[in-house]
């Protein structure tokens, strides 16, 4: 009789993955919390608007990444590979460090929150969800919830396609909207209005050194974190090879 992994089968591959009822609950209400801030969002204000922001984008992103691994943790599936929850991590990280420290900062030259709308009821609600619920929220999932070792030098790269597309596309839609238009560039460094195109292209460049520095620092971290064993978790029985 041939033993299951005498034919270089690792143990791991042929040992059924358990259902994680915490991951599932934690990843479902992160879910719902992107989900909300979302629908709040598109209630209150112009569809078409609310979808233009990376804020709303990068959290329809947590919604259907964190869904999906709900379900997969709830039904004992493999995890969703590591490229895709880092870039998700990423993602929404950027959003959260962008918001805290450039948009809701007044020192910054950046700042939203001089605008004669302020923010309060529903509006408010959904800017906490969308900018600080839903990041740390994932931060805590990677973190104490997610396998380590997965991540490669070069997923940095792949991830960072995404800023750059946002990019091209704000510019893109500001240049064929009306000058004058409301919200016509999503975020102030971006807007050609007050800085031009090589104010904006310079303020990119350092938002992209930035966010390239935070996506290799993530795959760094993930190399290091420690591996979390037990009945609890469905992580593979040792800790992938690097």
């Amino acid at each position: 009789m041939i033993a299951p992994n005498s034919a270089g089968v690792p143990a791991e591959a042929v040992v059924p993955h358990k259902r994680r009822p915490l991951a599932a609950a934690l990843r479902t209400l992160i879910a719902l919390a992107a989900l909300t801030g979302i629908v709040i969002d598109l209630a209150v204000g112009s569809p078409l608007r609310v979808l233009s922001y990376f804020t709303v984008q990068s959290n329809v992103v947590v919604a259907g990444v964190l869904g999906i691994s709900a379900w997969r943790a709830w039904r004992g599936r493999r995890p969703l590979p590591a490229w895709a929850t880092g870039g998700t991590l990423l993602f929404i990280a950027i959003t959260g460090l962008v918001y805290h420290f450039v948009l809701a900062n007044d020192a910054s030259g950046f700042s939203m929150t001089d605008g004669a709308e302020a923010l309060s009821g529903w509006r408010s609600l959904s800017n906490q969800l969308l900018h600080t619920v839903t990041p740390i929220g994932v931060a805590l999932d990677w973190l104490l919830l997610t396998a380590p070792g997965g991540l490669r030098w070069r997923h940095a790269g792949l991830w960072l396609l995404y800023p750059l597309a946002y990019l091209a596309f704000a510019l893109t839609r500001g240049a064929l909207m009306a000058p004058g238009s409301t919200a016509r560039y999503p975020y102030p460094f971006l807007d050609v209005d007050i800085h031009g195109y090589a104010g904006v292209l310079g303020n990119a460049v350092t938002f992209g050194l930035a966010f390239s520095a935070l996506a290799f620092l993530l795959v760094a971290l993930d190399r290091v974190r420690p591996y979390v064993r037990g009945p609890e978790t469905g992580f593979r029985l040792r800790p992938p090879v690097r």
